[in-house]
């Protein structure tokens, strides 16, 4: 990628010393957490893996990525007239869009940006640009392997390790920060240094991991607890340690659930709490719900208590989307419009929420139908929405004419169609010329009829 050469000059004139942002409390990539002080001698850290291992953690994270993921990406483009058209694809810019690299569909860059900023609470992407300085393609780097840079002037770089599948040949690459686009969430400590909901979650979602490991060892155990053997009377040592060693080798491990013989009166005491004296599911909800309290994930969307008892769709999927979702979809549009060049007023990147806001099929119906007859929609910009052919005459905006104001109404004054104006009377017809012609016909006539009726009486 040229792109290095291109800003090589930029970096060697950064003002002084280039370094590293402060880490802050939280760590500037957390991957242990402790669950209590010096859990970390005694091997009992969180690792990231095992929390994104946790079934709670998994589920929210695909979830939320996922349902971004799946959400068109658009190019839009403001008119004369104030409203947001999509831009046709001859625009330069929407080919990244669909094909953002040579490795990924847009809904696998999608998913793949949300969740690294969901595990690191940071996304890095690169940009490769082609001989315009137009951005072609967008690599999602390794959060692990880039580290946000400052100079004594204020100016941003980002130290990039050595990433093959992004190009990144070299050990180590220093780029502007005009090269980068970096999402990022929850800046607790560094405007530079997102926190990732882990942070919060971990003692939750390690209490739910420790929980069912505790369950899977009970059942991989036959179900059969540990306990001690009861004597009735004293023992010496050597017997109680002779009994322990019979009993661990008969009865335990593989051979755990065959039948023992006991004699001399001794008896075997479970030492292990029952589900109900723990209150095991009670507790494992009680993670559960505080790992989808960290997520702001509504619990019933990933499998935890009952969903809301009223039916409307729309109504369930906006709550999900203002208090979950529009965060990190408004977070994204923007950095990409950052990262494009838009400025995000004229033209800018949004994502179709119509793959999101889903109604059913009858309310899908009712909502078009009072839409076209309010007249705020015509019956084609209807029929588009549900991917039917247009009609002809179906672009014209239809309304019914039945509303008046009450003081009309009230006194009787609604105004009436006004008849059509009389049509002007018509014009005498102009004297013809051959008025004077007919005149002296009807002489001769007259003075014929005349002569003929004085011949007869004689």
């Amino acid at each position: 990628m040229n792109v290095f050469a291109r800003v090589a000059s930029a970096v060697r004139k950064a003002a002084g010393v280039l370094a590293p942002v402060a880490s802050g409390r939280g760590g500037w990539f957390p991957l242990v957490r402790e669950p209590y002080a010096g859990a970390w001698q005694r091997n009992q850290e969180l690792s990231q893996d095992e929390l994104v291992g946790s079934p709670m953690v998994y589920a929210c994270m695909t979830r939320i990525s996922n349902d971004i993921g799946k959400l068109r990406a658009r190019l839009v483009e403001i008119d004369a007239l104030g409203i947001w058209n999509e831009v046709e694809r001859k625009s330069p810019h929407w080919q990244v869009l669909r094909k953002p690299n040579r490795y990924q569909n847009h809904v696998q860059f999608k998913q793949w940006w949300v969740m690294s900023k969901l595990r690191s609470g940071n996304t890095y992407g690169l940009k490769e640009r082609d001989s315009r300085g137009i951005v072609i393609r967008i690599y999602v780097l390794d959060p692990s392997r880039v580290t946000p840079l400052v100079a004594d002037d204020g100016s941003v770089f980002y130290q990039l390790a050595q990433d093959n599948l992004a190009g990144l040949q070299a050990t180590s690459v220093t780029v502007p920060a005009s090269e980068i686009i970096h999402d990022r969430m929850n800046c607790l400590y560094h405007p530079l240094v997102g926190i990732s909901p882990l942070y919060a979650a971990a003692l939750a979602a390690g209490v739910g991991v420790k929980i069912q490991g505790n369950t899977a060892q009970f059942f991989g155990n036959r179900s059969t607890p540990g306990g001690i053997l009861v004597a009735p009377g004293p023992i010496s040592k050597d017997n109680a340690q002779a009994l322990k060693e019979a009993w661990d080798t008969g009865y335990t491990g593989a051979n755990a659930g065959k039948v023992a013989v006991l004699g001399d009166g001794l008896k075997f005491e479970p030492m292990h709490q029952t589900a109900s004296d723990s209150q095991l599911v009670e507790t494992l909800r009680w993670t559960d719900e505080r790992v989808c309290s960290v997520f702001h994930m509504p619990a019933y969307k990933v499998g935890v208590g009952a969903a809301p008892s009223f039916n409307n769709i729309e109504a369930l999927d906006r709550g999900y989307y203002s208090g979950c979702l529009q965060s990190l979809i408004e977070e994204m549009e923007a950095c990409w419009d950052d990262g494009l060049g838009h400025d995000g007023v004229s033209i800018g990147v949004e994502l179709d929420l119509n793959g999101l806001m889903r109604m059913d099929t009858k309310t899908q119906y009712e909502a078009l139908g009072v839409g076209t007859d309010k007249g705020l929609l015509a019956i084609n910009e209807g029929r588009r929405q549900l991917n039917l052919p247009p009609l002809k005459g179906g672009d014209t905006v239809y309304m019914q004419q039945q509303d008046y104001p009450l003081d009309q109404v009230r006194h009787n004054k609604i105004p009436t169609d006004a008849p059509p104006p009389a049509p002007p009377p018509a014009a005498p017809p102009e004297p013809s010329d051959d008025a004077d012609d007919i005149e002296d016909a009807a002489k001769v006539l007259a003075a014929f009829m005349t002569k003929e009726l004085h011949d007869a009486e004689y």
